[in-house]
């Protein structure tokens, strides 16, 4: 299978289409000349057509993922050359904006506003983590002397912005409402009504707007059967984990258990 099938295979969008060459690309690269080569920030999707893509052209090993620390969102993907066993973790920057005293807080949507207006590409940033006083970022190390040298500034906050080392990120603890529930299938609808408290109903509404996201993927399939250990997530309502399911109840509806982060 040539190329442009490959990536056919797994995407349709052009935009997607796109993205996957660019990969192959980097993978090629390394074949070629036997060096590292790294990828753009890629989304919790854009990770999974990739791997889909590695695992169609029969590429299982000789990669990995990093975002700087364990549970990273946006990660990069790596291709390694044959004399290395794993990256050298010099392929992502660590930077720390701080603002302590100023007289607000500042948001993600702050901080990531702040690093666009300065013409910095979305792909060329990982996560943005935000604490009370400071906020951590993952980026490109091509990035590096410029956000030290010119990024100073949030909206009207003034910012102080250090390089640190990846074991300093200060990452925020996720908090989590655990959901025990019975449903009467593993349809998409039953289980994002579940996990939103919600009705059925409203939950076919919002997957039928193209709201609702499984496993990263837009789905518009109310009917689809979610697997256990699925990520569910709605926008504008937030995220939830199918991380449980159990056995029928008398009445024949299936238990399940459910972590919705807040």
């Amino acid at each position: 299978m040539d190329k442009a099938d490959l990536i056919a295979k797994i995407a349709q969008e052009p935009e997607d289409r796109l993205l996957l060459a660019r990969i192959l690309d980097k993978y090629e690269q390394t074949q070629r000349k036997n060096i590292p080569a790294v990828t753009a920030f890629l989304s919790p999707r854009e990770r999974q057509m990739a791997q889909a893509l590695l695992h169609a052209a029969g590429v299982r090993t000789g990669y990995a993922f990093d975002g700087g620390y364990k549970a990273a969102e946006r990660q990069v993907l790596i291709f390694l050359p044959d004399w290395a066993e794993e990256p050298d973790g010099g392929d992502l920057a660590f930077l720390r904006a701080d603002f302590h005293g100023a007289d607000s807080s500042l948001t993600h949507r702050d901080i990531l506003g702040s690093l666009m207006g300065l013409g910095v590409a979305r792909e060329r940033v990982g996560d943005i983590l935000v604490s009370p006083h400071s906020a951590d970022i993952v980026a490109a190390p091509s990035l590096r002397d410029f956000f030290l040298r010119e990024w100073d500034q949030a909206g009207r906050v003034k910012l102080t912005v250090m390089e640190i080392g990846r074991d300093a990120l200060c990452v925020p603890q996720v908090q989590g409402k655990v959901i025990r529930d019975t449903v009467s299938s593993l349809r998409l609808d039953a289980v994002i009504a579940s996990a939103f408290s919600m009705s059925r109903g409203r939950a076919s509404e919002l997957i039928a707007a193209g709201r609702v996201h499984l496993d990263h993927v837009p789905c518009l399939k109310g009917d689809k059967l979610v697997a256990e250990g699925a990520v569910l997530t709605v926008r504008g309502l937030g995220r939830a984990k199918l991380t449980g399911v159990g056995g029928l109840t008398k009445k024949g509806r299936t238990g399940i258990t459910l972590e919705r982060y807040l």
